[in-house]
């Protein structure tokens, strides 16, 4: 997916309207918790307005599902943008309107302007054409540089770009495709995927994909107990998707039917009560998992087989938690992975993360830094690396 990107077009003197993610984390009292998303998006706004544009953000927030929510308003965003960068940040209390197109008209070059939370209109999730029209009149060209929101063809993300000669991709967009598709192109090996997390249908797809293209898959968290279900291994009352259990079994066939092994899943199983409930926790093997009880962790012998795995690889990619690792006393599993991944990536392997949990895992041992790339787009970086087209990517304009 060769795109052009903000070096390829003219900026001096124009608008340019561009797509950010400001989804961020907010306190109870309205405060950002974690500013990750907003300083990923600097690189491409300084470059803007360095090079002489009026530069016209749209973002959204949370899941307003089309009503104004003061309690999910940009406002907090723009107060803190104006204080990560040079450049003078206005806000529009709406993001269409004449209060909008008034303060975006008189911008001048090098200024911001950030509109109001896009989702605060129905209309934006349901890819309105004239919506998108509305947005299409706040700049000359168009550029998207939230990669977390590219698998979704929304109005500010797909639809607008239809109104656009020039649609080019911001910087963090460009880094995003680089380095995932890399890893699909060109990884170094051994390549290893490490894949968890509670959720196993939306990563089957996944899981087929780079069966063909990494050297070994290990799967843990909570979406291990549907392949065990489906090798015909007791689970207890562990969580498992019924209706994947077929496909499951199929890849555990078609991954056993080349030379060498390819996905592993855990050996031992740390198990409790229930996952906010950790009396009677203790290790089990696989298969062993006593009735009244349910998996929350891999075991020690499975972080060591793990382990061994990614101490051989060139190139990792993470996404999901080994175990409900939001509770202290399930959390072994995950760190003990996340460090190690952390240590590989010093010993010089590439290495990919993507996915809320994961990153939050690496942002609670503060490994974020120690890690080649972590990806601001979850579900998008899955689908990117399942092979579909993303609709916020093909609606830019081509090399």
């Amino acid at each position: 997916m060769r795109k052009k990107t903000l070096r390829d077009v003219e900026l001096d003197g124009r608008r340019l309207l561009m797509r950010v993610d400001f989804n961020v984390p907010l306190s109870k009292q309205g405060d950002i918790t974690d500013d990750t998303r907003i300083r990923a998006a600097l690189p491409s706004i300084d470059y803007a307005a360095e090079k002489g544009a009026s530069i016209v953000l749209v973002s959204h927030l949370g899941r307003p599902k089309g009503q104004r929510d003061p309690e999910l308003s940009l406002k907090v965003v723009a107060y803190h943008l104006g204080g990560l960068i040079e450049h003078p940040v206005k806000f529009a209390d709406d993001c269409i309107g004449p209060q909008a197109e008034e303060k975006a008209a008189s911008l001048k070059p090098g200024e911001v302007l950030l509109l109001e939370n896009v989702r605060f209109h129905s209309e934006e999730t349901a890819n309105d054409p004239r919506f998108a029209a509305k947005l299409a009149c706040f700049g000359d060209l168009y550029a998207n540089d939230a990669f977390g929101t590219a698998h979704r063809a929304h109005a500010s993300t797909e639809g607008v770009a239809r109104h656009f000669e020039e649609r080019v991709a911001g910087f963090l967009m460009e880094r995003e495709l680089e380095t995932l598709e890399s890893l699909l192109l060109e990884p170094e090996r051994p390549f290893v995927a490490v894949m968890g997390g509670a959720k196993v249908s939306g990563k089957l797809g996944l899981i087929d994909n780079l069966l063909e293209r990494v050297d070994r898959i290990l799967i843990g968290g909570g979406m291990a107990y549907t392949f065990f279900k489906a090798v015909g291994l007791e689970i207890g009352g562990s969580i498992f998707d019924e209706k994947s259990i077929t496909l499951c079994k199929e890849l555990l066939d078609k991954a056993a039917s080349g030379s060498e092994k390819k996905i592993f899943l855990p050996v031992d199983t740390v198990v409790a009560k229930g996952v906010d409930d950790d009396s009677g926790m203790m290790t089990v093997s696989t298969g062993d998992i006593p009735e009244n009880l349910v998996g929350v962790d891999i075991g020690r012998k499975t972080v060591e087989m793990f382990s061994s795995e990614l101490s051989r690889a060139r190139t990792i990619f993470w996404n999901g938690p080994m175990g409900v690792f939001e509770n202290p006393s399930f959390s072994e599993g995950t760190k003990q992975i996340a460090r190690l991944i952390a240590d590989m990536t010093r010993d010089g392997a590439r290495t990919v993360v993507g996915g809320g949990d994961s990153v939050a895992a690496l942002s609670m041992l503060h490994l974020k830094g120690k890690i080649t790339h972590v990806s601001t787009g979850g579900g998008a970086s899955l689908e990117l690396l399942e092979g579909k087209a993303l609709p916020g990517v093909e609606a830019l304009s081509d090399t």
